[in-house]
């Protein structure tokens, strides 16, 4: 029986982990942020930057489990989780976790499948079924698996061959959404940053020892945000509904620090505004998927309404939508349009008819007349198809 304390142990792990070629590429990671033991934290929890272990916890691992622990507080830093899905955990956090927990703990597995020299402690979610799939898709099938009644949340078993599975529960660790949520955005900016440097300084040790960098890390170099998640935190951040953060209603107590930050509301979700490109190159099924998770995020912050606004060099439709019709943005929307492209109008529309959003999502191929002027609310352009780049407001990118 080992004499060492908790604190010793993990640092003999992350200097064991540090020092072997196929963990060697999250030495950085491994001493970013805090690392403390706590004795009221039940097995071990991460903030996205700090890292906090359960004394008793880690007293009852192996060292091998020791090791695959600490690995798995640091892919949760590594992939930035608590930023990234944030969005996720404010519809079902404990869904979050587990589909969180399902993605790393095969990487970590199939890093050792026979667990000789790191191993995840027993309880950890393995399931062979979610190879290869991200966390939003192993969400989206945990959700439809709660909502049909199935059992979800299996747990490693035997010898810890994935596939093998029990009956288990919720996570292996704990997830401190309320800490990551209170990151500003020049903060969640910074840990991005702070990540990508330790990954890349890891990535110089590995190579000097010789190994090969895995896919899955190689990818968190070369990071590719979906379309759909930047869409979903944009509206999300600027149409937030009862006791969420809208910044509709700056924080008048930071103001003083030029500093501009989102209050707390608890009142129903104001407009919003969907304004689509009437020309060709977006109608059929690049409109029909923009649309249908405009559907999708509706059914989650459910704005007081949407207008949607097809627009040419005019606006040439206008339907709006309320919480028991979103279904409508897909299923009956009547697109108009196809002349030139001037997103000018859709200012001009709105000032007009006294239309006042919360946020504003612009759908386009991106080859317009200029980008408009006297934009009075927050704006994004979702554009498919090209690389063009609003001067107003934030782009994101649709593949076509």
């Amino acid at each position: 029986m080992t004499t060492l304390t908790a604190e010793q142990r993990l640092t003999r792990a992350i200097v064991w982990l540090m020092n072997d070629p196929t963990y060697a590429a999250f030495s950085g990671l491994y001493l970013m942020g805090k690392t403390e033991v706590k004795d009221d934290v039940p097995t071990a929890c991460t903030n996205g930057r700090d890292e906090f272990y359960g004394r008793d916890f880690v007293d009852s691992l192996m060292e091998e489990e020791v090791r695959g622990l600490k690995l798995h507080e640091t892919w949760h830093k590594a992939a930035r989780h608590l930023t990234v899905w944030k969005h996720l955990a404010t519809e079902d956090a404990r869904l979050a976790n587990m589909a969180m927990d399902y993605v790393i703990n095969l990487f970590i597995h199939d890093s050792d499948p026979a667990g000789r020299n790191v191993r995840l402690p027993k309880g950890a979610l393995l399931d062979a079924k979610y190879r290869n799939m991200d966390v939003s898709q192993i969400y989206k099938l945990l959700k439809e698996e709660n909502k049909n009644g199935q059992r979800n949340g299996k747990s490693q078993a035997g010898a810890g061959q994935a596939g093998s599975t029990d009956e288990g529960g919720d996570s292996l660790d704990q997830h401190d959404w309320a800490s990551a949520g209170g990151f500003t955005a020049e903060e969640e900016e910074a840990l991005a940053s702070e990540v990508d440097q330790a990954l890349r300084q890891g990535k110089l040790i590995a190579g000097k020892l010789g190994a090969k960098l895995p896919r899955a890390l190689n990818a968190l170099l070369a990071p590719k945000v979906d379309w759909r998640d930047e869409l979903r935190d944009f509206v999300g951040a600027f149409a937030a509904g009862a006791d969420l953060p809208s910044y509709r209603k700056p924080n008048r107590r930071m103001m003083g620090s030029r500093m501009v930050l989102p209050s707390h509301v608890s009142e129903t979700v104001g407009k919003l505004v969907i304004a689509v490109d009437a020309s060709g190159s977006i109608w059929g099924g690049t409109l029909t998927t923009f649309l249908s998770e405009i559907n999708s995020i509706c059914e989650t912050v459910k704005p007081e309404s949407v207008d949607l606004l097809y627009w040419d060099t005019n606006v040439c439709q206008h339907e709006v939508y309320d919480e028991g019709s979103y279904a409508g943005l897909v299923t009956s929307t009547k697109p108009r349009g196809g002349g030139g492209t001037r997103p000018q109008c859709i200012v001009d529309y709105m000032s007009k008819k006294r239309i006042t959003p919360e946020c504003v999502v612009v759908l386009t191929d991106g080859y317009v007349n200029g980008w408009g002027q006297d934009w009075v609310c927050p704006t994004l352009w979702c554009i498919a198809g090209s690389g063009m780049k609003s001067p107003v407001g934030r782009s994101i990118y649709m593949e076509v």
